[in-house]
């Protein structure tokens, strides 16, 4: 089985001329001397138009592996509480395989997470990523984990194991966790909100970054992808995170009233 495109010409242009068009646009040219080699980046999943621009300026910061672990909430509610996906991808810009050895070991390795490639049917939160991969890693492999609303205590027992695999694999591995920031708040609201995310995140604070968001109820859809890429990133021996870009829907729309937030962060 294939996983076929949910939301291109939705969030995306599904024509591959179209597409590899925006990606020039949104994805600097950098030399190999401004990339790092990162473990974590935290890039939004909006309509390009919203948040492209954040997306592309991350991803063009970092070195980025023919294996890239992406991780993001699931919005729709199917499957799976933790769904690895199994199918390859087709995308406009090209077929997507899984790194089927990757996935394997993750599902050996943990009794939470379930082989589940329905759940990824018509999320959008990780295919979204996918084009900015593809245009800086010709090569790429993904290995696809959606994420449900989970307990602190399940994020610390998920990242032990990602971080297990992540070990004995010996190859590089990027991982991507997917989200937005504040959803439909003005935008002074929303920044002040996303400042206290934002800032539990550049002190690589996991359980800091999951307290605050549920105390101020900030609606950073993909908090848990978050809390457990920064608890594999510590495992793996994380120093430092910092920022690229962050910005609002109102950028775009010019509606300032209600706006989503987006940031985009490196880990290493």
């Amino acid at each position: 089985m294939i996983r076929n495109p949910a939301v291109a010409d939705r969030f995306y242009p599904g024509d591959a001329e179209h597409l590899r068009s925006a990606m020039d646009i949104f994805v600097p040219v950098t030399t190999a001397e401004e990339k790092e080699q990162a473990m974590v980046v935290i890039m939004p999943h909006a309509g390009y138009v919203y948040s492209g621009a954040t997306a592309g300026a991350t991803i063009s910061r970092v070195v980025v592996p023919e294996t890239v672990l992406i991780m993001g909430p699931n919005h729709r509610g199917q499957g799976a509480a933790l769904a690895l996906g199994t199918e390859d991808w087709r995308m406009p810009m090209g077929m997507v395989p899984i790194n089927q050895q990757l996935a394997r070991a993750i599902l050996r390795q943990s009794e939470d997470i379930r082989e589940d490639s329905e759940a990824h049917r018509h999320e959008h939160s990780l295919e979204v990523q996918v084009p900015f991969l593809q245009q800086v890693q010709p090569q790429l492999q993904i290995v696809p984990l959606m994420v449900s609303h989970v307990s602190y205590t399940l994020c610390q027992k998920v990242a032990a194991d990602l971080a297990a695999v992540l070990q004995a694999y010996r190859n590089p591995v990027l991982i991507v966790a997917s989200t937005d920031m504040s959803h439909y708040e003005t935008r002074k609201q929303a920044a002040q909100k996303d400042q206290l995310a934002i800032e539990r995140i550049l002190a690589l604070d996991p359980e800091g970054l999951y307290a605050t968001v549920h105390r101020n109820r900030i609606s950073m859809c993909g908090v848990i992808p978050t809390t457990i890429a920064l608890l594999v990133a510590l495992q793996l021996g994380a120093k430092q995170a910092r920022m690229v870009h962050y910005t609002d829907s109102g950028e775009a729309s010019g509606d300032v009233s209600q706006v989503v937030g987006y940031a985009g962060l490196i880990v290493s």
